[in-house]
């Protein structure tokens, strides 16, 4: 399987409108603590659009994520990795799969 695009760890997430510390971590599968701790956080943990927040995903238990870039469509992505279209829209359940943008992440494993 070709691993053009794969995040080793740590991730670099930019927060978008919208975005919660808590969001965020329930996406990456950690604690809100471990986010707050590798960014220097302190309560109440304040976040802002635009800004890179280090996610700290360990070793062999960390999912793998695919970033986008210009050009990609969920399809080639599903086809560069060998994933069922289905299989990665259930992953990240866009709430458009044929709008997607460059600097997006996207889990590619459970």
């Amino acid at each position: 399987m070709e691993t053009t695009g794969y995040q080793p760890t740590p991730v670099v997430y930019t927060v978008r409108p919208g975005n919660t510390l808590y969001a965020i971590a329930q996406f990456f599968g950690i604690s809100v603590k471990a986010i707050a701790q590798a960014n220097g956080l302190m309560p109440p943990y304040t976040i802002y659009p635009g800004q890179e927040l280090v996610i700290p995903v360990s070793g062999a238990a960390a999912p793998k994520y695919y970033v986008v870039r210009p050009g990609d469509t969920m399809t080639s992505i599903a086809d560069r990795y060998g994933l069922e279209l289905e299989d990665l829209l259930n992953l990240n359940r866009p709430e458009n799969p044929n709008i997607i943008y460059p600097g997006q992440i996207l889990r590619l494993t459970d």
